[in-house]
């Protein structure tokens, strides 16, 4: 996995490099170019991250919990690093307004993801009491 880090810092590296180089001349490129960069990484981590995603599902398979939980914090996950990106790219292009409603946007569907979890706690607080 550390090999792995290093080549994407270095491909992150370049893309950075290019894309500033060819914010100089069109900044469309740039963005695309940049965008472009997030899309790789986002896949090699999605296509790289599968024997952890598995082997979670193990360990809270094995401590019983629910797998409707695990996919909630996975999608939760990914929500996260999806809203990240997103919000970045729109700053780095100049778009701070837009950058912000996205962060918003996944601030609010966390939110409503979690609420069937809320409902299980506030179930579990009242059957205790």
């Amino acid at each position: 996995m550390v090999d792995n880090c290093f080549s994407v810092a270095v491909f992150c590296t370049a893309s950075a490099l290019l894309a500033v180089l060819l914010r100089q001349y069109s900044r469309e490129q740039a963005m695309l170019t940049a965008l472009g960069a997030c899309g790789a990484v986002l896949c090699a981590f999605a296509l790289t991250a599968e024997p952890m995603i598995s082997e979670i599902e193990v360990i809270f398979g094995e401590a019983g919990i629910s797998q409707c939980y695990i996919s909630l914090i996975f999608k939760a996950a990914a929500i996260c690093f999806i809203t990240q990106m997103t919000c970045e790219i729109c700053r780095d292009c100049g778009e701070t307004a837009i950058g912000s409603a996205a962060e918003l946007w996944g601030r609010g569907a966390i939110t409503f993801m979690s609420l069937p979890v809320v409902r299980a706690l506030v179930e579990l607080i009242n059957g205790i009491v």
